[in-house]
């Protein structure tokens, strides 16, 4: 039986080496017959005689768009392998040619679920507030915050999808209500995972704490508007670990400078990172980390993992579990 045959593609490759590092890269060639370079944009072309019996790729962030003429060019590509989370900036041409795609977009949902969760846990107990007015108070400040803790509050997930499921599910582990807004979420589903279905308006008006996990689609863009976050409880908390574009992020700043109760925990911005004379940098109410919530260090390692056991599915002929299709793209973050 004939190897598979198999090529990293990224336009950077030292981002192989950091998802894929070499006892990774040991599995995948015990799988198939390795091309030795990482293909990219610069060399594709100088390289095509070579990739021609190109069945597999594997790549991370930094795939290419491929054209159609490029994909002409590897006729016998049957799947990507994406090892990381969004494939909307190269997954159309690949899927309009039939050839299948695969995201570790579930690999990548873990670690910004469990750092939501500490988020949502540090906002119920009031630590951001806390620690602000200790800096800004001193031994003066060295007050407990009147706040309610992790136990019946309310807890309001924006998208019920791979990030937000994931949420809900860590959430069953505290004794919270869950409130879901989602479009897409069925009442079957929701009843099925324990949750109360709301509006948008009423997850922002009952919820304690918003956590913001919707897609990047044109319908979300800067669907949180700033009437949203004005009708926030007092000493509430949002939380974006999902899309910044999501968010009226000029109408957020106008509310938390006038609602100085209300604490914003933001991972992801509308332009990452903000414009130097952005107010999110200087309100004591926002609190700004640089994308972090997403795979970071050995967390990369899970999505490489999660690719290759994919892998040995398709070689296996079983059934792919991250398999993208094109009508899961138009809802996918």
């Amino acid at each position: 039986m004939t190897a598979s045959r198999i090529a990293f593609f990224c336009n950077y490759p030292p981002l192989i080496s950091a998802v894929y590092p070499q006892s990774r890269v040991q599995r995948i060639q015990g799988l198939g017959q390795l091309y030795p370079t990482t293909i990219s944009s610069e060399n594709f072309s100088k390289l095509l005689p070579d990739l021609q019996e190109i069945e597999y790729i594997f790549s991370t962030w930094g795939m290419q768009r491929l054209s159609e003429d490029e994909l002409a060019e590897l006729p016998n590509l049957k799947v990507v392998f994406y090892g990381a989370g969004t494939v909307k900036h190269f997954a159309e041409p690949l899927l309009q040619r039939g050839i299948r795609l695969v995201s570790a977009w579930a690999a990548n949902a873990v670690p910004v679920a469990e750092f939501t969760i500490a988020q949502i846990s540090l906002a119920s107990k009031g630590f951001f507030a806390a620690n602000r007015r200790l800096h800004s108070e001193g031994p003066k400040g060295w007050v407990q915050p009147d706040m309610p803790g992790t136990f019946d509050i309310n807890i309001s997930i924006l998208g019920a999808g791979m990030v937000g499921g994931d949420v809900i599910s860590r959430l069953a582990d505290f004794d919270v209500n869950v409130l879901v807004f989602d479009p897409y979420l069925s009442d079957e589903a929701a009843n099925d995972m324990g949750v109360t279905k709301v509006g948008l308006e009423e997850a922002f008006e009952k919820g304690f704490i918003v956590s913001n996990h919707l897609a990047d689609i044109p319908e979300t863009e800067k669907m949180l508007t700033e009437e949203l976050f004005s009708s926030m409880q007092p000493n509430s908390t949002f939380i974006n670990t999902g899309r910044g574009v999501t968010a009226d992020e000029d109408g957020l700043i106008r509310v938390l400078k006038q609602r100085t109760d209300v604490t914003a925990l933001l991972d992801v911005t509308a332009t990452e990172p903000p414009a130097e004379d952005s107010d999110l940098y200087r309100l004591p109410n926002v609190w700004l980390s640089p994308h972090i919530a997403g795979s970071i260090g050995n967390e990369v390692v899970r999505m490489a993992d999660t690719v290759i056991e994919e892998f040995e599915r398709e070689l296996n002929g079983e059934d792919l579990l991250y398999e993208v299709t094109i009508d899961k793209l138009a809802t996918m973050a």
